[in-house]
């Protein structure tokens, strides 16, 4: 069991937290984590690009000139692709890129993500955020006092002034226990958690 320090807000070490094996401390598996971020992005693609096939370019119906005796190759449009104007050959047409992860492939690979941010000492509980007012110079000096620049801060729900002071930050994302995800934790340099947080995630995801 991963024993971490809980720190305040100031940057100042408050007693500790033993994180559960069952979320934090699993065998990393490296397939899981990349075909859990290969299908995230592939799931974000509009698969929207589309290009006109002859059939579906604009005229042409006519054949622009006899088939024998002009000196000229034969043609039978003014729209095949060999044309100014004329169709695509093979022209790309929109697409579902998205996969499906089974349910079992995705907590696996949540949790193998969780377990090597602990691994890797990236892995910060803190024991609240309260802030009285919405202030991003207030969340600013929390990642300065724990000396962290890119993060990824998993916070309980309904901490709404938290949310709104990070949302200014560029190198700062806010979540909550139930839209953390693969690619997100391994993204940011750091995952920060409320102690609220983790015991909710280790409810759920245990």
């Amino acid at each position: 069991m991963a024993n971490v320090s809980v720190y305040n807000i100031e940057g100042k070490e408050v007693g500790t937290i033993d994180l559960s094996d069952a979320v934090f401390g699993v065998e990393v598996n490296e397939h899981l984590l990349h075909m859990a971020v290969v299908s995230q992005l592939a799931n974000k693609r509009q698969g929207t690009q589309k290009a006109k096939t002859r059939s579906e370019v604009r005229g042409g119906g006519r054949k622009p000139w006899r088939q024998k005796g002009t000196g000229h190759a034969r043609q039978g449009s003014t729209r095949a692709p060999q044309w100014t104007g004329g169709g695509v050959v093979f022209a790309p047409t929109p697409r579902d890129y998205s996969f499906k992860l089974n349910k079992k492939e995705k907590r696996a690979a949540l949790k193998s993500a969780l377990t090597s941010r602990v691994e890797e000492k990236k892995f910060i509980v803190l024991d609240e955020i309260n802030f009285g007012e919405i202030k991003t110079k207030n969340f600013q000096n929390v990642l300065n006092n724990l000396n962290v620049a890119k993060a990824l801060v998993v916070l309980e729900d309904g901490n709404k002034n938290a949310e709104l002071s990070a949302r200014n930050i560029p190198s700062v994302k806010t979540a909550r226990t139930n839209t953390i995800n693969v690619y997100d934790i391994l993204k940011y340099n750091t995952v920060i958690a409320t102690k609220a947080a983790v015991e909710t995630i280790e409810e759920v995801y245990a």
